[in-house]
């Protein structure tokens, strides 16, 4: 059985070093790996509705995630734009509907009230999601 794992990115040195560690697992596995990118939508309602990144720059940043995974031994099988409102359900919708077996994620360094304020995607993942999440930090 092919283990498939995920990565989601965001362009941060955070999710880098996620999709280090996501690309060495499926290297040592023999997994396949894919990459997502939640492109966070705003607005609405009586405004426009505003994605977090463009196009070219969700396209530029699952592209140097794919080089980084590439370097580290593996390519990814997978690299998908995901609309949502929210990253967290944006990601765990993607791992159920991939059947992925286990999240690689990165994590940001908030602490104190940015963190009660802000919350932790990883954390929010680490508790939606139905497989392994692992956190790199």
């Amino acid at each position: 059985m092919t283990v498939k794992i995920l990565c989601p990115v965001d362009g941060t040195d955070h999710a880098t070093h996620a999709v280090e560690v996501a690309a060495e697992l499926c290297r040592k596995l023999g997994g396949e790996l894919s990459l997502c990118l939640v492109n966070v939508a705003h607005g609405g309602g009586r405004g426009p509705l505003i994605h977090h990144w463009s196009d070219a720059d969700a396209k530029d940043i699952l592209d140097k995630a794919a080089a980084v995974a590439a370097t580290y031994g593996a390519k990814p099988v997978a690299s998908a734009v995901v609309l949502d409102r929210e990253a967290a359900a944006g990601i765990v919708r993607y791992a159920d509907i991939n059947q992925i077996d286990h999240i690689v994620m990165g994590t940001g360094d908030k602490r104190g009230l940015s963190r009660l304020v802000l919350g932790s995607v990883a954390a929010d993942v680490a508790g939606r999601a139905h497989c392994s999440v692992t956190v790199a930090r």
